[in-house]
């Protein structure tokens, strides 16, 4: 979910590289080029739609009481089942800002198979896993189940936003193959 100090792009919390024109060539396939239409950029009033339901979906959830730490925790988790790049590089930073470890970040692919985090965060993590692949009715039914004895009703409401919120920025920075920069590991 964007944080709404750091819009620009993709999301409203790192929106998309204002360096980049409507449309830029980026690296497909190895051995192939391709040109994506950066979607937020070509179509501004739908991005900045989709911004301001990010800051409302952010009050949501503060309002039910989710800490940013989940909140993150959120936004990365369903980034790793999209297979978002550029959400990932984005939401790892905001978490390690607002004081995630590197040793749950590590893990979060693995939630499960840890005791590193709450049942309070096990039942947003299952919710959000479930927000995200909608088609698995009985992943979703036991989610939901989890979630009903650890969250209160506007938690429930709150992670399901949150996690329909990165789910359309996942969707908007991958069709638009937003890069993700950085220095690359020496």
């Amino acid at each position: 979910m964007p944080l709404a100090e750091e819009t620009a792009a993709p999301e409203a919390d790192a929106a998309a590289p204002r360096s980049f024109t409507l449309s830029d060539t980026t690296a497909g396939p190895v051995g192939t080029r391709g040109t994506r239409v950066f979607i937020d950029k070509q179509s501004p009033k739908a991005y900045h739609a989709l911004v301001e339901t990010s800051e409302a979906v952010r009050a949501v959830a503060a309002d039910a009481g989710l800490d940013r730490v989940l909140v993150e925790l959120i936004n990365l988790r369903v980034s790793q089942i999209n297979g978002c790049a550029y959400c990932l590089s984005l939401h790892t930073k905001a978490a390690l800002r607002v004081g995630e470890t590197t040793q749950r970040l590590g893990v979060l692919a693995a939630w499960r198979d840890t005791e590193l985090f709450t049942p309070r965060e096990r039942a947003a993590l299952a919710l959000a896993e479930a927000t995200t692949d909608p088609a698995n009715a009985t992943a979703q039914e036991h989610a939901y189940d989890a979630a009903r004895q650890a969250l209160t009703d506007d938690e429930i409401s709150a992670v399901i936003w949150v996690a329909v919120t990165i789910n359309a920025f996942n969707r908007v920075s991958i069709m638009s193959k937003h890069p993700v920069r950085g220095i690359p590991h020496q």
